[in-house]
């Protein structure tokens, strides 16, 4: 008698989906389970390394790596493909390869930039959204110091740059910057005293909910770098030419900047609105093994889900450190539903977290131990290259990893 194999169908190749299919493939036969893994590009990309790539210290191509080099081919399908759609009722997906059914879903399709309505900010600043949007950035910074450099009359905007957000990502990016600015200044004749680097955020402080100390250090930091900060300054406006923030009640500025970077938010992605599943700015309140609120068969991982912590009562933030311990759990709980066990609860290790400063200096709080400096950026090193390797062992980390390790 022919029993149908269970279809485990993977949406997206982030941390949190690649890190699912690499764990399920080594719990299951290849006779037991059918995989698959539908992903837009056939790479995956380090999202956390994309400010380093934007910035243009790490190359573009060193950020990412190619997804079959990290599946078993003989247990996963791979199909590269754009998801179209959703529909948890029907269990079926579509993509732009066609139609997909499945016996358990997982749902881990990333973040997209949140703009808060801001006028122009979808069409005039850039984000960090891909791989291909960081070499965006770092292509359009150097067509802005090449192009002053030609000009006749040079317009000083051009060599403005405004980082929207003082959270990890913006102070990431800034940092990548302090470091760039000096080797872009030397490579086409403009001097420094003419580039401003300035970081702008709405909310009251840099690095909201980091130690006070560590943020403090950042910021003495990259002011001796030359990045300025304005904070508690909401950016209204982007247009062509810069910038609108807000000052006071009734009081505007604006910033005629050549480059704009936004970062500043992220949401789950905006086909969860669309799927019929319960959700908050397309990110889903997972239930406690991290299956999607009423659905039995449908698992949501990474930047798509809302996970509380209980303690203080506010959602763990959307990192790789997570993502990627969701997938582990994820695929424990899929292969525990196909034997017909129970699936087990998802509790975080979180071993701290650290926010770099350039390629030399960085800020972490590691196992309740606060570090600063070359010590920490040592630490982030470790961080990026235990990425790899969870996922694609020694070779790949070899491969990937960053070994220049303290300068």
């Amino acid at each position: 008698m022919f029993v149908k194999r269970p279809t485990v169908l993977v949406l997206g190749a982030g941390y949190g989906g690649l890190t699912t299919v690499v764990n399920l493939q080594k719990l299951v036969g290849t006779d037991d389970v059918e995989i698959i893994l539908i992903n837009k590009n056939d790479y995956h990309y380090e999202s956390t390394w994309l400010h380093e790539a934007a910035a243009g210290t790490l190359s573009p191509e060193q950020v990412r790596y190619d997804v079959k080099n990290v599946i078993d081919e003989s247990k996963v399908k791979f199909i590269k493909a754009e998801v179209q759609g959703i529909d948890v009722k029907g269990k079926v997906v579509t993509s732009t390869a066609g139609t997909h059914t499945y016996d358990y879903l997982v749902i881990g399709l990333g973040f997209e930039g949140e703009t808060f309505g801001i006028p122009g900010l979808d069409k005039y600043a850039l984000a960090m959204a891909n791989v291909k949007a960081a070499r965006q950035i770092r292509e359009h910074i150097d067509y802005q110091f090449a192009t002053w450099s030609t000009e006749e009359e040079k317009d000083d905007s051009r060599l403005t740059i405004v980082v929207g957000g003082a959270g990890f990502s913006g102070i990431e990016l800034l940092g990548e910057l302090g470091n760039r600015v000096p080797e872009l200044c030397k490579e086409f004749d403009v001097p420094q005293e003419k580039v401003r680097v300035l970081c702008v955020e709405a909310a009251p402080m840099v690095l909201p909910g980091f130690d006070p100390e560590l943020v403090d250090y950042a910021v003495r930091q990259l002011s001796a770098k030359g990045i300025e900060f304005s904070i508690g300054t909401p950016v209204v406006e982007a247009t062509p030419e810069g910038v609108k923030i807000k000052k006071g009640e009734d009081e505007f500025e604006f910033i005629k900047a050549g480059t704009v970077i936004w970062a500043a938010g992220v949401r789950g992605n905006k086909l969860i609105e669309e799927s019929g599943i319960e959700n908050m700015r397309a990110r889903v309140k997972v239930e406690k093994d991290l299956r999607a609120p009423g659905h039995e068969d449908v698992f949501i991982v990474g930047d798509c889900a809302l996970l509380i912590n209980e303690e203080i009562n506010r959602p763990y933030p959307p990192t790789a450190q997570i993502a990627m311990q969701q997938g582990v759990t994820i695929a424990q709980n899929v292969h525990a539903l196909i034997k017909g066990e129970p699936t087990k609860e998802f509790v975080p290790d979180l071993k701290g977290s650290v926010c770099s400063l350039g390629d030399d200096d960085a800020i972490g709080l590691v196992f309740g131990k606060k570090m600063t400096g070359t010590k920490a950026s040592f630490m982030k090193k470790m961080v990026d290259n235990r990425a790899l390797y969870l996922i694609g062992g020694v070779g790949l980390t070899l491969k990937k990893g960053k070994f220049n390790l303290i300068k």
